[in-house]
């Protein structure tokens, strides 16, 4: 059996605060403070910043909540397999997915995972922040990254083609660019950060400088003024693939792609043993996008010729 202090410090991190982990563990906001600062003295350590509106771990916070985090999956999975129920996946999950990637891929599909675990209870954030999984209290991550880089777990789930495209309408005005050096003189739509784009090549790798010709911190506000005629943009097949489908878009320079470095990754706070929920809705997206992404899926069917 876990410290009751141990646990009582994972909840307060888990739920974000003293007053819900007391509500959640039926204790006073006095006694769970008491208790907290406790643990600190006994360790010696300070494990949290605390102030009126918000909780921040310190790094030595940050160390113990992940070591206990996976002492108590460990603890929970011993369990299940005594009682004969560690094939069941149960208890909270939360997990943050892009706005539009979330939208799109992800929400037509948690159907099929709730009904093979109804007794997860699962909570979706759509955010494009890179949100910390600790302060947020996140379980698993959706990112599309080049690098997750190597404090998390991290399962690649499938590559990020990305492809520059324009409306018929703006191509019909201002015509198509018949090479990259030709982009210098049409309207480039891509948000804050987007730009310059980096492209490889028959030659290699190549940047593409540039300004948006509307500034916008929504990749969403980006797709939709691509859509409307607005200008050309570079964007990920998973985003455009149906527009590409019925013709709304077309693809330019079919011959310069985005870098094939960029990914669909789910991440997670590294521990020793993931909890099961963690462990199925892991799985529960490798099966929906690999070894094809169903974008590309779409991409290919577009691209072979009708008989």
């Amino acid at each position: 059996m876990m410290d009751a202090d141990h646990e009582l410090f994972v909840t307060v991190v888990d739920e974000g605060g003293l007053a819900a982990a007391g509500r959640r563990l039926h204790i006073s906001p006095a006694m769970m403070s008491k208790r907290l600062s406790r643990l600190e003295e006994r360790l010696g350590a300070k494990l949290v910043h605390r102030t009126t509106r918000r909780l921040a771990l310190t790094p030595a916070g940050e160390r113990l909540h992940a070591d206990l985090r996976g002492i108590l999956a460990a603890l929970d999975e011993a369990e299940r397999r005594v009682t004969g129920a560690a094939a069941i996946a149960a208890g909270p999950l939360r997990v943050t997915a892009p706005t539009s990637f979330g939208r799109m891929h992800l929400a037509p599909h948690l159907h099929r995972f709730l009904d093979a675990h109804p007794q997860v209870d699962l909570s979706i954030d759509l955010s494009d922040d890179y949100v910390d999984l600790i302060d947020a209290r996140v379980d698993i991550a959706i990112r599309i990254a080049a690098d997750p880089g190597r404090s998390l777990g991290a399962r690649r789930l499938a590559d990020n083609r990305r492809i520059l495209c324009a409306a018929p309408d703006y191509l019909a005005r201002h015509g198509a660019p018949a090479r990259l050096s030709d982009l210098r003189r049409h309207r480039l739509l891509a948000a804050d950060g987007q730009l310059p784009w980096r492209l490889v090549g028959p030659r290699g790798p190549v940047q593409v400088d540039g300004r948006s010709i509307v500034r916008t911190n929504s990749s969403e506000m980006v797709r939709e003024l691509c859509l409307s005629g607005a200008g050309i943009a570079l964007r990920s097949l998973w985003d455009v693939s149906e527009a590409l489908a019925a013709g709304h878009v077309r693809q330019i320079l079919p011959d310069h792609q985005g870098s094939a470095d960029v990914g669909l990754f789910a991440l997670w706070l590294p521990q020793d043993n993931l909890p099961r929920t963690m462990r199925v809705f892991i799985d529960f997206l490798a099966g929906l996008y690999a070894p094809l992404p169903p974008w590309e899926r779409s991409a290919i069917a577009l691209a072979e010729p009708s008989l």
